[in-house]
């Protein structure tokens, strides 16, 4: 139990005093005090006093001040053995500071006597010296001092009383080898080196009060100063046990976290090598454990003993003894309403934390607290921050799995001679205008350029210039400002900015206004822009690529497209060859989305029927790329075996070349009529009828079933 000690003091001068009757020497008759006259003292004894007087005056540090009070003692009185001990925060004993034997001088931290049973602590009680002629008269009335002198040999004892003007602030003990050694000593002599060594005593623990609340704030300023220079877990626990080295002596240090599992997670730290010794991380059973109690009732704990935890906190125990450590002290670590953990220190020695005061474990409990608090929340945020890199490189590679260059897929003499293009363009940061027709791939040979360009890491932005209205599409690439318009409640940042550093796409950039197209062409000439409502210049750093399926030559010379902007866009064109001129690709685009939809559908279909892939070839495919993907997809949905077979319903196979069993054609300009015509594109009409192709009944519209021409 931690508290302050207080005991009262004394006025009158101190005496002998017989506990027993005929077990001491008496000083007086009686135990009240009675006014004495102070027996002369021989010169050797003045003398004696003047040395110690001198020998103590000029110490502030305990250990040195006892050294001279043991050396000055054995030139006066017939001493064998002197312990110093002084009061601590625990009332009901007092501590053994130091002592002084055959051994020689041994100085002690945090040993302990109980007040109760022992002439020390009935010394202090009653302010009064005690003196004793042989152990055995005090067998019964102070077992404790009877034991220890036993051990010790000793046979007689003078303890006397450290007394100043406010308080007792310990006791002296002097014990000799020999019976009755002290009769010859006077009582005199023995309250005037009492009275110099508790002056001096007085000062040094004053001294060494003020040096110790100095380190206590040097280490408490320097666990502050810790959370604003660490943020990484290790780092930070291994400043907190550089500064705690000295304020809470230790041999080892952790904190315990709660995690999932209902367990604890211990990183410990050997506080006698802290900055080399690496942290150590173990996990435990929450139940059973000193620290989950200090957790929920988020109340310190101090065990002098691990036998004091034996049966409450077993797993504590095993792991003290374990590492072979004898006490410990438990500081919950409280943030706002919640404890983050527990703070714990370990020794091998007992009571190593019994001297510690309250406000001291309250005081490093919130600064650690604060420190801890800081480093999780700075790991939250860095873990949130990596899962977004890992995210957004997650989703990078499925951009690049989606479209990536091989989906350009072909050997034809048309598309290599586009992709040789591609090659030789991407390095440079030239404006790219890509030509070709609906569904022939214009959008990947964008990303192609993107992604073997130096932009690579920097986003590339995809504006398509259709589907934005047209009160819309300015605002859209270039942003505007609040209040701009109405509607414009808040900022909006343009497409341009988006891709600052990286490259736009615009597709069906024919599709623009006239009055957009003199900002586009401003920015693609000096890279800069103004948003709409806002006269501030926004400076961009933008590849520009745009496409289109449209003849901007012909819009050109209409007056639908402005000439300057299609010459600043027409610095390098790409024309993209459409299906029709590239047969050969048409089987390895077949497998390539049959591998694609197989896998995603969960199918295997591994072949394709000779019959389908050569009407597929013969086709023209008006939509290109795009008309062959859909097909192959729904083709794949409907298949029931591992060979693709297209129905003769949902294949244009007579738009195709006719087979030679129908040498009869009908001419491109029927053909391309009954694609346009056709209810569903994608399936064109398979020959002439004379008769609208479809008929309404009772059952719903049907659809006539397809037979070849006769001849």
């Amino acid at each position: 139990m931690l508290g302050d000690f207080s005991t009262h003091s004394n006025a009158d001068p101190p005496l002998r005093v017989a506990p027993e009757g005929g077990a001491v020497q008496h000083a007086a008759d009686e135990l009240q005090p009675r006014p004495q006259r102070t027996p002369d003292l021989r010169p050797d004894q003045l003398a004696a006093l003047v040395e110690i007087h001198r020998a103590v005056a000029g110490h502030l540090d305990r250990k040195a001040l006892f050294t001279a009070i043991a050396d000055v003692l054995q030139k006066v009185v017939p001493v064998s053995r002197v312990i110093l001990l002084l009061p601590g925060t625990d009332p009901s004993t007092l501590t053994v500071y130091a002592a002084y034997g055959k051994v020689g001088l041994e100085f002690y931290q945090g040993q302990a006597i109980a007040r109760a049973g022992s002439i020390p602590g009935w010394v202090v009680e009653h302010g009064r010296p005690f003196v004793l002629d042989r152990a055995e008269h005090v067998r019964e009335r102070f077992p404790v001092s009877y034991e220890r002198l036993q051990r010790w040999g000793m046979e007689s004892v003078a303890v006397v009383p450290l007394l100043t003007e406010e308080r007792c602030v310990g006791a002296l003990s002097l014990m000799a080898e020999e019976a009755d050694a002290w009769s010859r000593v006077p009582p005199a002599l023995l309250g005037q080196i009492a009275a110099s060594i508790a002056v001096a005593v007085e000062h040094c623990v004053a001294y060494e009060e003020l040096g110790r609340l100095q380190d206590e704030q040097a280490a408490l300023l320097e666990i502050n100063r810790a959370v604003a220079r660490h943020l990484h877990r290790d780092e930070l626990f291994a400043t907190l046990a550089e500064c705690l080295r000295d304020l809470l002596p230790s041999d080892r240090f952790g904190i315990e976290l709660p995690i999932d599992g209902d367990k604890l997670r211990a990183h410990v730290l050997s506080t006698r090598n802290a900055k080399s010794a690496p942290v150590q991380v173990e996990e435990l059973p929450s139940a059973g454990t000193a620290c989950r109690w200090t957790e929920e009732t988020r109340q310190w704990l101090i065990a002098s003993s691990r036998e004091e935890l034996r049966e409450r906190f077993p797993v504590t125990f095993d792991v003290m003894k374990r590492e072979d450590m004898q006490s410990v002290c438990a500081i919950p670590l409280l943030s706002s309403e919640r404890c983050l953990g527990v703070l714990f220190f370990m020794a091998a020695r007992e009571a190593a934390f019994q001297e510690l005061r309250r406000d001291l474990l309250d005081q490093v409990g919130s600064a650690v607290a604060v420190a801890l608090d800081h480093c999780l929340a700075y790991e939250e945020v860095r873990d949130l921050r990596d899962r977004l890199v890992r995210e957004n490189v997650y989703l990078q590679e499925e951009i690049r799995r989606a479209h990536p260059f091989e989906e350009l897929v072909g050997s034809s003499s048309t598309l290599l001679a586009a992709l040789r293009k591609v090659d030789r363009v991407a390095a440079t940061n030239t404006s790219v205008l890509i030509l070709g027709e609906t569904g022939t791939g214009k959008e990947l040979i964008a990303r192609a350029i993107h992604n073997r360009g130096a932009r690579r890491d920097r986003p590339l932005v995809k504006v398509n210039c259709s589907a934005i209205s047209a009160g819309l599409v300015e605002s859209e690439l270039f942003g505007h400002v609040k209040g701009a318009f109405t509607g414009a409640v808040e900022r909006r940042v343009g497409r341009f900015e988006l891709a600052d550093g990286g490259t736009i796409f615009l597709d069906e950039v024919g599709e623009l206004p006239l009055e957009t197209q003199v900002k586009l062409l401003r920015v693609l000439q000096e890279q800069e822009f103004e948003p709409v409502g806002s006269n501030r210049t926004v400076r961009v750093n933008v590849r520009v690529i745009a496409a289109t399926n449209r003849d901007l030559q012909e819009a050109v010379r209409t007056g639908r497209f402005r000439p300057d902007l299609f010459y600043r866009l027409n610095v390098f064109p790409i024309e993209v060859p459409p299906l029709r001129e590239r047969r050969a690709d048409i089987p390895h685009l077949v497998m390539f989305f049959l591998s694609r939809f197989s896998r995603n559908l969960g199918k295997r279909i591994s072949a394709v029927a000779p019959e389908t892939l050569q009407h597929l070839t013969a086709y023209e495919w008006p939509g290109n790329v795009r008309e062959l993907q859909n097909v192959i997809e729904r083709a794949v949905v409907l298949c029931e075996g591992p060979v693709l077979e297209i129905d003769r319903d949902l294949v244009p196979l007579p738009a195709a070349k006719l087979t030679p069993m129908n040498p009869r054609r009908p001419p491109r300009a029927q053909r391309l009529r009954w694609a346009t015509s056709w209810p569903d594109r994608s399936l064109p009409p398979c020959r002439r009828l004379s008769s609208p192709p479809w008929k309404k009944s009772s059952a719903g519209t049907s659809w006539p079933r397809w037979s070849p021409p006769r001849a």
